[in-house]
């Protein structure tokens, strides 16, 4: 990414991984090495600093990132549980996120879902995601660091949603429909 802006990415891998027999996605093979490695080597050159969520498997999630975060609460909350606990690894105004099972995230992902925070006509938003033409993907997002600390309470009122924490905010939609192979999950067993 070619732009100064100060940017933590944050790849959700922290899930109970209910789709793919309790495994833990993000260490599922896809052409011969885990998903979050694909992922991370398609995300880190696009952020200024790598952070990622993990409640398992911790050692290896290291050798992606810069720093690793653990859920403080329990039983796998969703992935607002794994955002939670990164917010203190945040720095600079924007966190961009993802799951860890989106391999092929276009490589300008960081730049387009910026685009509306930066608006020179003052932020149009809070939070942008994509939008792949068919389906909304909540989880891949760029956020302004001031939304996160609203998030704690949302959670304590026994939210899970990430779209109804959006909703709380001023958001946008990013449509990136001519990159939707982009947008393919692995979040099944095949």
């Amino acid at each position: 990414m070619s732009s100064s802006r100060d940017t933590t990415g944050l790849i959700l891998a922290g899930g109970a991984g209910m789709r793919v027999g309790s495994a833990d996605k993000g260490l599922l093979p896809w052409r011969d090495e885990p998903l979050a490695t694909h992922v991370a080597r398609r995300l880190r050159p696009q952020v200024t600093r790598l952070s990622i969520s993990c409640n398992r498997n911790r050692d290896f999630y290291t050798t992606l990132a810069d720093t690793t975060v653990t859920d403080s609460r329990r039983n796998f909350q969703g992935p607002l549980a794994g955002l939670e606990a990164a917010i203190p690894q945040v720095k600079g105004a924007y966190l961009i996120i993802v799951p860890c099972d989106n391999p092929l995230l276009p490589l300008d992902l960081v730049e387009r879902l910026l685009d509306p925070l930066l608006s020179a006509a003052g932020p149009a938003a809070d939070i942008s995601y994509a939008h792949d033409g068919e389906r909304d993907q909540y989880l891949c997002a760029a956020l302004r660091a001031s939304v996160l600390p609203s998030l704690p309470s949302f959670l304590d009122e026994g939210h899970r949603a990430v779209r109804l924490w959006y909703a709380r905010h001023r958001c946008t939609v990013v449509d990136f429909s001519s990159q939707a192979d982009c947008f393919a999950n692995f979040n099944h067993l095949p």
